[in-house]
């Protein structure tokens, strides 16, 4: 793949998309997480708290803090976060290690209340969100870096948004949800000539998505 196509980088032999050259950190997880398909019900909210931390900031940040953020909120256990209390925001306010925002700590706080509320009805919060792919991957052309950067959110994730804030989640806007749904294998916006895109659309290929109980 020649190194000029725009979006594209080549490190060594492996032609990669050009947003994760910034370090091995970003690298790795370009080739291991991004655009493959979850349906872990930690991961899922891990990611949609997340992506609302990032709002305003470089996923990179929030990426060098994940492991911390992970500490913080009890690595995301959606029962357990949403009884955290006045004590814990005080704690979380204090703690340097992640972005130390109060309506966003709030926001997670009440987005795992919602969680709990939205599995009696679905079952699980991934078969909440995997019904919406058919939507989420009804896109013409190939994908190209112009595609990519022309397409901030989508129909999928704008209905995904409209759904959540409905049942009263916050920081879940569309272009929050189609970065979600990005990095979670709903799409797969490894652009053409990444090496990861063929691996993403095989394990697209050999996963279940789960299903409403």
């Amino acid at each position: 793949m020649p190194a000029d196509v725009p979006g594209l980088f080549t490190d060594a032999t492996i032609t990669r998309c050009a947003w994760c050259q910034a370090s091995d950190v970003y690298r790795n997880y370009h080739d291991s997480e991004w655009g493959f398909p979850v349906d872990d019900e930690r991961r899922l909210f891990e990611k949609i708290c997340l992506e609302g931390f990032q709002a305003g900031l470089s996923w990179l940040t929030i990426l060098n803090k994940r492991e911390n953020f992970r500490r913080a909120f009890a690595n995301f256990e959606a029962e357990q976060v949403a009884r955290f209390d006045a004590k814990d925001i005080k704690r979380l306010l204090a703690d340097a290690g992640i972005v130390r925002h109060a309506g966003k700590i709030a926001s997670t706080i009440n987005n795992a209340q919602r969680v709990i509320e939205l599995r009696k009805e679905f079952g699980t919060l991934g078969a909440f969100v995997w019904r919406l792919e058919p939507l989420a991957a009804d896109r013409p052309g190939s994908i190209t870096h112009e595609a990519v950067k022309a397409m901030p959110s989508s129909a999928a994730s704008t209905a995904l948004s409209k759904d959540l804030k409905k049942r009263g989640w916050t920081f879940v806007g569309p272009t929050t949800m189609y970065a979600f749904m990005q990095a979670m294998g709903l799409v797969n916006d490894h652009i053409e000539g990444c090496a990861s895109r063929k691996k993403a659309l095989a394990a697209r290929k050999a996963f279940t998505p789960p299903s409403v109980t």
